[in-house]
């Protein structure tokens, strides 16, 4: 018969795998047999906290300390559940619990590092990095980390020095062609600011959607230079991305993510022309350090474009003049009759739900209430998969405009949905990948930050160089949105009286 220990052991395999909830079965089961096992309590905790149950991670925590108080693990793990409800003195005491109980802990020095640039003390969260770093100087997450906040704080020299430390954690690669190379015997090392007329450039998206619109501006700039550029992306990008400017090609990647011998064998498939005479390769975030280092200044756009501020409806990408008539007769014919003369405002309260930051970033619909609710206005829903129950839970869910579900079925990812943003007087948008794709449009939006947003919002300004015709609400005080949803609600009604 298994031990304890042998049965966590195997919980912990299953749930590294990424099958959390058989994982979470096998820890009940041990629980069920032996409740005072505090290393069971943990390893439950530790599930709940991945399904984002971090009240559920709290209580489990609490057990497992009320059996075993010297448990540096467990009182680290608790820190970082109170952090992501925002409990920051209580998780402060437990971070320096569990240093006392372990001098030099990285995880808690990672974690309360985090808490506190979350939460708005920089400073005080350098100081938790720097004493993780002095501990483990060559850890490539604390001088990742140590990138993103010199890039928020417009230090982009240093920033992307450190930020160059994330390609040495797990989790990041490269797409499948970049292991066809490798197979191939195809050199195509990273771009980093060399001469590139007559050359051949691959670029390719790293992150999510969002930094994808994003960055993909960085083929007009490459362009400009004399490459020919050819972007490598999610097939989903490949519709909306044929409107952007400097792209001499476009191939969809096969296997996105794929490692090993699956994705030699996509990158060999997709292996044919510009692809195999590649003189450079990057991802659109190592383009705009390679712009930086070249040029030493960030690249926002307005080197191409210009000042757009004075142009709405200008951007980098373009939207099918037809597919935005469709969308212009259907919202004709099913807006409220009464409010058929009144602004159309797009709203979107929540990101991806598996992002690091979303709990600092998304909003319930519930925080939009006020706006839903003014009478000035008439209120279309841009919100889709996660949090979209949520129309179905507010009581002013009638007030709401919803899109049919053919919406992007037929013409492509996100072309649908930018052509109705296209249709719309504005939209409201926490920082998620639909912010992106209405400033690359030129839309109008307005953009409701956290206390300490993503690096390319800086910490300051109701502007930014990214997007002419964004205006940034940004929140004072962690979990407080009711101020900067006001001030939206003010700009709102002040352009509707000027109108």
């Amino acid at each position: 018969m298994p031990s304890v220990g042998e049965v966590l052991q195997q919980g912990w395999q299953v749930h590294q795998s990424g099958n959390v909830d058989a994982a979470m079965q096998l820890y009940r089961g041990v629980l069920r047999q032996v409740p005072d096992s505090a290393e069971a309590w943990v390893y439950l905790g530790i599930a709940q906290f991945d399904l984002r149950d971090f009240a559920g991670s709290v209580g489990s925590y609490r057990k497992a300390l009320a059996i075993k108080k010297h448990f540096p693990i467990a009182w680290n793990n608790l820190g970082n559940s109170l952090r992501m409800l925002g409990e920051v003195d209580e998780a402060e005491r437990c971070f320096k619990k569990s240093l006392v109980q372990q001098p030099g802990y990285l995880s808690a020095l990672k974690n309360r590092g985090t808490l506190w640039v979350w939460n708005g003390d920089i400073e005080r969260g350098l100081k938790s990095y720097a004493r993780g770093l002095e501990v483990d100087p060559n850890n490539a997450e604390l001088h990742r980390n140590l990138g993103v906040i010199s890039l928020l704080m417009g230090d982009y020299k240093k920033g992307f020095e450190e930020f160059r430390w994330r390609w040495r954690m797990p989790g990041l690669g490269r797409p499948a062609v970049a292991a066809a190379w490798q197979a191939a015997g195809i050199a195509v090392p990273v771009w980093t600011g060399q001469p590139l007329d007559g050359r051949t450039i691959v670029i390719y998206p790293e992150q999510g959607l969002g930094d994808a619109i994003h960055f993909i501006r960085v083929a007009a700039a490459l362009k400009s230079s004399g490459a020919t550029v050819i972007v490598v992306c999610n097939p989903k990008l490949v519709p909306l991305f044929r409107s952007a400017p400097g792209i001499d090609e476009i191939v969809a990647e096969v296997l996105p993510s794929s490692t090993g011998g699956d994705a030699v064998a996509a990158g060999m498939s997709m292996l044919h022309g510009g692809l195999t005479q590649a003189n450079y390769q990057g991802s659109f975030l190592e383009v705009l350090d390679g712009l930086y280092t070249r040029d030493g200044e960030i690249y926002s756009g307005k080197e191409l474009f210009g000042d757009l501020s004075q142009c709405p409806g200008q951007g980098y990408l373009r939207v099918p003049g037809d597919v935005v008539g469709k969308w212009k007769t259907w919202l004709a014919e099913n807006r409220d009759p009464s409010r058929s003369t009144k602004p159309l405002i797009g709203i979107n309260w929540q990101g991806n739900r598996e992002h690091h930051a979303d709990v600092y970033r998304s909003v319930s619909l519930d925080v939009f209430g006020p706006l839903i609710e003014m009478d000035e206005l008439e209120i279309v829903n841009m919100q889709f998969g996660h949090g979209v129950e949520q129309l179905d839970q507010v009581d002013f869910a009638d007030r709401i405009l919803r899109l049919p579900d053919s919406l992007d079925q037929a013409a492509g990812k996100f072309i649908d949905t930018a052509a109705v943003l296209c249709n719309l007087d504005a939209l409201v948008t926490t920082d998620t990948a639909i912010a992106h794709l209405a400033g690359a449009l030129g839309v109008r939006t307005h953009l409701l930050l956290g206390r300490v947003p993503d690096w390319r919002w800086l910490t300051a300004g109701d502007t930014t160089d990214w997007y002419p015709s964004m205006i940034i609400s940004r929140q004072s005080e962690f979990g407080h949105w009711q101020e900067p949803v006001e001030r939206i609600g003010e700009r709102l009604l002040s352009r509707t009286n000027s109108r």
